[in-house]
């Protein structure tokens, strides 16, 4: 093949008519921009650079297509682009590929599927953004939406539904961080300008139902008279006296707790904070278990209706499996009690402040709540158990004189 001679420091060494009637070879123009020209007559520029300290070939496209003129602009942007540090290689690859926010959406789902606690999440995803986002963008490239796209998504639910509006958001700004590390975007459409841009929500933070703390026996009360299926209402009354989350107990094990030391251990795995949560077991609590025991030893000794049985579950559903959430939702709407099963805990974190003298980081070490003062949280080496379980005593013992005070007064009435 002929080859041409001169400095390689030469630029724009080639003309359009030696482009045009060029015979087989390969012809530098300067830049690392070379013409390819093919025994057949076809004709394609490639440049050669020095990527990040390696050699690299690029495909600039083929002639006459891409022009002599239009081939010196592309070889010099990658030139001044390599220089900089940056990759052009890599800007070509994600210009070629860039995802649809729905396909963007799909691989954030896979990516945190694992390490969400619930299986219910990746669930409330899909439906959430199923209905709320990807009708208006999930067919658009994400490098090409804007600020203005996540607003039309979020006004029109934004006061009549604040709490989802935020979780709305919430996602769509994680997705949005995915395609920042990805390269595809530089800036989140979901992120601090949309916050400061959005109406306030009437300034209403929404929390979770809960009862005060005086009407809880009676809501326990009202859970046993009912005709739910008893390990139902025993898991229900064990979130209560535990003050723990719901997840945590629905899905207890028998080989989490130990008897004999009045200790629930619940795994790092189904914990919030992914870290080992000690419970001490008040005297009702281990009550509770030793019932749940023995409506667990009747259901194996029965030869009634099959069972898929998830290995030692404390409070099993009819089919052997973890009761859902909602079971107990469901629940406390039928006997029309105003709470969710969440909002026990805030109630025990009101009688805890209002009629004790525990100390905040007692009551929080017993909600299993984070330390956020980094100092603070690097003294906080113990889980301060032996406090912990005398406070829950004192919850179990209050809410047993609760109880009895309702059953004196329905009895007087």
């Amino acid at each position: 093949m002929p080859k041409q001679r001169g400095s390689k420091h030469l630029t724009n060494r080639l003309s359009a008519q030696k482009v045009r009637t060029a015979p087989p070879g390969f012809y530098c123009d300067g830049q690392g921009l070379n013409l390819r020209v093919d025994p057949s007559g076809a004709r394609r520029w490639v440049q050669r650079l020095v990527i990040r300290g390696k050699p690299r070939t690029l495909g600039l496209g083929g002639y006459p297509l891409v022009s002599l003129k239009e081939a010196r602009e592309k070889a010099l942007a990658n030139r001044k682009l390599a220089r900089a540090g940056g990759d052009p290689l890599a800007e070509k690859r994600r210009a070629q590929g860039i995802p649809t926010f729905a396909e963007a959406a799909t691989k954030v789902i896979e990516l945190h599927r694992s390490s969400w606690s619930s299986t219910r999440s990746a669930a409330q995803w899909q439906a959430s953004l199923r209905d709320y986002v990807l009708p208006q963008i999930g067919t658009r490239q994400v490098d090409q939406i804007t600020t203005a796209d996540v607003m039309e998504v979020l006004l029109p639910i934004w006061s009549d539904k604040p709490e989802t509006a935020r979780r709305v958001r919430q996602r769509i700004s994680t997705i949005m961080k995915w395609v920042i590390t990805q390269g595809y975007r530089l800036d989140n459409p979901a992120g601090e300008a949309i916050g400061a841009a959005l109406p306030k929500q009437n300034g209403i933070k929404t929390h979770h139902r809960a009862l005060p703390h005086p009407e809880v026996a009676k809501a326990i009360a009202a859970i046993q008279d009912s005709d739910a299926y008893p390990a139902t209402k025993l898991c229900f009354e064990f979130i209560v006296l535990t003050a723990c989350r719901s997840g945590e107990v629905r899905h207890a094990t028998w080989n989490e707790i130990n008897l004999d030391t009045a200790t629930w251990t619940v795994p790092p795995e189904r914990m919030k904070a992914k870290r080992e949560h000690r419970v001490p077991l008040p005297g009702r609590a281990i009550e509770i278990l030793l019932e749940a025991q023995l409506l667990s030893n009747a259901k194996g000794s029965s030869n009634g209706e099959e069972r898929t049985n998830t290995p030692g579950l404390v409070f099993p559903s009819p089919t052997g499996r973890p009761l859902s959430d909602n079971t107990i939702s469901k629940l406390l709407r039928d006997l029309k009690i105003p709470a969710v099963p969440h909002g026990f805990r805030s109630s025990f974190r009101d009688w805890a402040a209002e009629c004790t003298n525990t100390p905040r980081e007692v009551m929080e070490a017993a909600l299993a709540h984070i330390i956020k003062d980094k100092a603070e949280a690097a003294y906080a080496r113990s889980d301060l158990l032996d406090r912990r379980r005398s406070l829950m005593n004192q919850w179990a013992d209050y809410l047993e004189k609760q109880h009895r005070e309702t059953v004196d007064v329905l009895h007087h009435a």
